[in-house]
């Protein structure tokens, strides 16, 4: 009887697998694995006001946006990814081993039934249109089908978007997935880059800047309520629409000009180049007088490095650098 077992079992072991297979799905992972309850779980958390029960760390993490996916992959978690998805930049090069041993579902947003074919327990996204209503995609559809979701805290904050925030991302993301030391090793490292900005930068005069992101009739610029803003100031960097109480917003060339700024930052991303947003701020006549534009005095960050992620220290330090070429030689 050797490799097979009696016949008078296999009735009741196909029993115990249907009932293991089946069960009410709530939106929670309820599994346990062998041994019992890992240790620190079960973890409950409330996430832009959804509030999730993890009885495990998630195993089969779909992760869309560059900055979500970006968190995972420093926090050594790509062996709990089964899929990923819409990025605006390459993958930072630190991580590149390790993101090309994850499926790419989608060039950008995978389909519902895309996402639902990977088979995961968790969506991570970075921006809202992760969890697009219209799309099918809402985060009620995937918990009504028994997928947690989570989305960077960034796109809902309780109060003003700091460094505090990437922290606290970075924490929740780890204390999610069981490896909390994971999490506080990578914000010592973050936080080195940024206490060398400041202390290069001690006492320097912030200088007057305004963001474009992008826009012909109007500007779309960086306000104060995004991540944006608290990288200009550490920066050495005044943001001249700081009181836009909003991430990003719109606002006219000619308050662009009346605002005088001193370097125009701009954020690169999509099917417009950098050396072409350069060229029609030049060529727009709102802005002929305008201290940047009669310098040419400009400064360039990926937008991928100015939300809520691993990459925002960094980019502190590169636009430092750009504001500041004397400090940093």
């Amino acid at each position: 009887m050797t490799g097979r077992r009696p016949l008078a079992l296999l009735p009741a072991i196909a029993a115990v697998l249907l009932i293991s297979g089946c069960g009410t799905n709530t939106g929670q992972d309820t599994a346990k694995p062998a041994g019992g309850t890992p240790r620190g779980f079960p973890v409950t958390m409330s996430n832009c006001g959804v509030k999730t029960t993890y009885q495990r760390p998630p195993q089969r993490a779909v992760s869309l946006n560059q900055h979500a996916t970006e968190v995972m992959l420093a926090l050594g978690l790509e062996k709990s990814m089964v899929g990923t998805g819409y990025l605006d930049d390459k993958i930072l090069p630190e991580y590149e081993a390790a993101y090309g041993r994850v499926k790419v579902l989608a060039k950008e947003y995978p389909s519902y039934e895309t996402l639902l074919a990977a088979e995961p327990d968790l969506v991570y996204g970075g921006w809202a249109s992760t969890f697009d209503e219209k799309e099918g995609r809402s985060r009620d559809a995937f918990t009504k089908v028994g997928i947690n979701t989570r989305l960077n805290i960034e796109e809902c904050p309780s109060g003003p978007v700091t460094m505090d925030l990437m922290d606290k991302e970075i924490r929740e993301v780890a204390k999610v997935f069981g490896v909390p030391e994971r999490a506080e090793r990578q914000i010592d490292r973050l936080h080195v880059t940024l206490d060398k900005v400041d202390e290069a930068l001690e006492g320097v005069e912030p200088v007057k800047l305004f963001v474009y992101d992008s826009g012909d009739k109007t500007a779309f610029t960086a306000g104060g309520a995004g991540i944006g803003n608290d990288m200009i100031e550490r920066a050495g960097g005044g943001n001249l629409f700081a009181d836009v109480d909003k991430p990003f917003g719109d606002v006219s060339f000619e308050q662009v000009a009346e605002r005088a700024p001193e370097v125009i930052v701009i954020y690169d991303y999509g099917d417009q180049s950098v050396e072409q947003k350069k060229k029609f701020l030049l060529s727009n006549p709102a802005l002929k007088d305008v201290p940047a534009i009669k310098n040419k005095r400009f400064a360039v960050l990926p937008l991928s490095s100015t939300v809520v992620g691993v990459r925002v220290p960094a980019a502190v330090e590169s636009l430092a650098g750009q504001l500041h070429p004397d400090r940093f030689r």
